[in-house]
C-alpha cells in the first residue's frame, strides 16, 4: 500500500521525501485525508494519456488551407 502523507508534513520534510521518492518510493500527499496528488520517481514510464477523437494519430495536410477551394469558389461564384 502507497504511504500517505498529509501536505503539512509533507512541506515540513520536502527533503527527506524527495530523497526517498529517489530511491523508487512513492506516496500520497493527502489533505484532510483527502487525496491531493500522487509522488512517484522521474523513472517510472508516465500514464498514457489516449488522444480525443478519430484522427489523434494523423498529420494535417500541408495544403489544408486550400483544400477544395475551387469547389468553395465555385459554389460563391454561382448564379442564384
Amino acid at each position: 500500500m502507497t504511504r500517505k502523507v498529509n501536505i503539512r508534513d509533507a512541506k515540513a520534510h520536502l527533503a527527506r521525501l524527495v530523497k526517498q521518492v529517489a530511491q523508487d518510493e512513492s506516496f500520497i500527499i493527502t489533505n484532510a485525508g483527502k487525496p491531493l496528488a500522487r509522488i512517484v520517481p522521474m523513472d517510472q514510464p508516465a500514464p498514457q494519456t489516449r488522444g480525443v477523437g478519430f484522427m489523434t494519430n494523423l498529420s494535417v495536410p500541408e495544403d489544408f488551407d486550400r483544400m477544395g477551394a475551387d469547389e468553395i469558389e465555385q459554389l460563391f461564384n454561382a448564379d442564384m
